[in-house]
């Protein structure tokens, strides 16, 4: 029968369920940073996140549906989201002039000053893994990628732009070898990415 990873009998005995609940514990801190922030500005995690989400990425991916998929999140939720932001006067709508329906989202002058402020909101987390070894950020880059990539082809979390299901990513057939065919080069470890600008989704 198996058992939880939070069973401590189990966990103690398994090196896996460790690093699950390692990563449980660095959830729960992000969780905790960002409650910080809400407090300081009064805002909710989620107003932030998206606020940081808009500052860092393209006008196209700022729209309602998109933001829905990013964050797993109806569109009814992100809709009332933009809607409070909207009246902080933070955010701004755009409409398509070829539909009313349609808008992009883009950040006034005190929506991009919160957001730069806050997107620091992870610093902590930043300083013990600043110390590692580069061979051992090199491996953890990679753990964490092939972890990433196996919950986005279950389903659990949905939209990705890492170069993992980029149409552009080729590797070797051990995996150590990778290469972005966008680019015309060979990539090093440190190179791979979470989030790319230029990122076409697998099909």
């Amino acid at each position: 029968m198996k058992k939880s990873d939070f069973n401590l009998e189990h966990q103690n005995h398994h090196i896996e369920s460790k690093i699950i609940a390692s990563l449980e514990r660095i959830a729960q801190a992000f969780r905790i940073l960002l409650w910080q922030e809400s407090v300081t500005y009064a805002l909710t995690p989620i107003q932030i996140q998206l606020l940081i989400f808009i500052h860092y990425h393209q006008i196209e991916k700022c729209k309602v549906s998109y933001l829905a998929n990013e964050f797993n999140l109806s569109k009814a939720t992100i809709s009332d989201t933009i809607k409070l932001l909207e009246q902080k006067q933070l955010i701004q709508k755009i409409f398509d002039q070829n539909d009313s329906r349609s808008y992009t989202i883009k950040l006034t002058k005190k929506g991009k000053e919160i957001a730069l402020k806050t997107s620091f909101f992870s610093e902590e987390i930043s300083k013990p893994i600043e110390q590692l070894h580069s061979e051992d950020k090199q491996n953890m880059l990679l753990g964490l990628l092939d972890i990433i990539r196996h919950l986005n082809s279950s389903g659990v979390i949905t939209l990705q732009r890492m170069c993992y299901t980029c149409t552009y990513y080729k590797s070797s057939h051990n995996g150590k070898q990778h290469y972005c065919n966008l680019l015309q080069q060979k990539l090093a470890i440190e190179d791979l990415r979470i989030d790319c600008p230029e990122h076409q989704q697998l099909t």
